[in-house]
């Protein structure tokens, strides 16, 4: 594993800045953090531009962030490649964990030491698994082996299946090393979260007005009906009936205060970018 090379040994977490909260994150100081496995299931196409539906909200311009795509664990079946769909999402504001884990662990390790040296927290949405969030973890311990960063980092977690193929070791790892919060399956309403999966088409077009985010949905659910069960990719069968599913979502809305939001219409109501904050 590559470290971020800095002596850090003697860092401790302090805050001066007075907190400005959307939901439970500061942002004056709090990081955001959303994991991507993108294998093998194409909801995470749409689930990151989800995530970038709700950055683009005035509410979020403050929001320091950044995404990470392969973040998975042990399951089977072949990865889905979005390149493309990062880019227009995050710009510069990701990294690529399947292309080099070492450079995308560097890369977050630098965001994470740096956030918790100026006293902020940081928010990890799982949208898979839990295996680069640990690789983070005990990379941030070895940096800051003085710091007490068990309360500064939090991970969110939505689904079984997420925590059924991370490897064992390491969600035992991140469940005693994190704040970790696992809440109900974004998959399904009326649980305790919302629930950000249609099985009939959702008109997005009508309310997203924006025409990058028009762009980023678009070429979401392009390449998602292109690896939908592609050689032996898990067959979303929700996307593929003409709906859509970016149910890791739910970890964000939880995270920013909008845990009220019913499904996918409301999610689209809320963050339209026809009315202005």
């Amino acid at each position: 594993m590559v470290l971020v090379s800095a002596c850090l040994s003697s860092c401790s977490i302090e805050a001066d800045n007075e907190p400005d909260f959307l939901g439970r994150f500061d942002r004056n100081k709090d990081l955001f953090l959303a994991h991507f496995d993108a294998k093998t299931d194409v909801d995470d196409l749409h689930s990151v531009a989800g995530v970038a539906t709700m950055l683009a909200d005035p509410r979020f311009s403050e929001v320091n962030y950044h995404a990470v795509a392969g973040t998975y664990g042990i399951q089977e079946g072949l990865y889905v490649p979005a390149e493309e769909l990062f880019d227009l999402a995050f710009e510069e504001h990701w990294s690529d964990a399947h292309a080099n884990f070492d450079k995308a662990l560097n890369e977050v390790s630098s965001l994470a030491v740096e956030t918790l040296q100026d006293g902020g927290a940081i928010w990890i949405a799982d949208a898979g698994q839990s295996d680069f969030s640990a690789a983070l973890i005990r990379g941030i311990q070895e940096l800051m082996p003085e710091a007490a960063v068990k309360d500064h980092i939090h991970i969110v977690q939505h689904a079984d299946w997420n925590e059924e193929v991370t490897t064992a070791e390491d969600l035992a790892f991140v469940r005693k090393s994190a704040s970790y919060h696992r809440i109900p399956d974004g998959n399904a309403t009326g649980n305790g979260t919302p629930g950000f999966r249609s099985n009939t088409a959702v008109n997005w077009q009508e309310k997203v007005s924006d025409a990058r985010l028009q762009e980023i949905w678009t070429t979401a659910i392009d390449i998602a009906n292109t690896y939908n069960g592609a050689d032996g990719r898990y067959l979303n069968e929700s996307i593929q009936a003409g709906g859509l599913d970016f149910s890791d979502v739910a970890e964000m809305t939880w995270i920013f205060g909008f845990n009220d939001l019913v499904d996918a219409n409301d999610f689209f109501r809320e963050f339209s970018h026809s009315k202005r904050h």
